[in-house]
């Protein structure tokens, strides 16, 4: 388990060195998770190892967001004051991802009609 945490601690920590010595515009766990891919693209698959460590952290991902939450809670006063600008951009994103979303599914679905391919 250890040596599998240590390998996406270590592409986190390559990917925040690329950022903060190349100035990219990403994240650095962005970068270091691309690293990530490529590797497992260049060896193949997931070990074993790192595939339980990765497993038992998704189980627990809803523990992530237990920050998020309390961040909202403590600021509570500044996102009542800011509700209407946030309420607005949380609308209007989601409308624009639902969108995006459709016409993507639509034009896959007319390809694989062209295609004479199910589902």
């Amino acid at each position: 388990m250890v040596p599998a945490l240590l390998v996406l601690l270590l592409c986190q920590l390559a990917g925040e060195v690329l950022v903060a010595a190349l100035g990219l515009p990403f994240p650095g766990p962005v970068v270091g998770m691309m690293l990530l891919f490529a590797g497992l693209l260049a060896r193949g698959g997931v070990p074993d190892a790192l595939r339980r460590v990765c497993d038992g952290l998704l189980r627990h991902l809803a523990l992530l967001f237990v920050p998020a939450g309390v961040g909202l809670m403590v600021h509570f006063d500044r996102v009542l004051q800011d509700a209407w600008p946030l309420l607005t951009g949380l609308l209007v994103s989601t409308a624009l991802a639902l969108g995006v979303t459709l016409g993507t599914l639509n034009l896959l679905i007319r390809g694989a009609g062209r295609t004479g391919r199910d589902g």
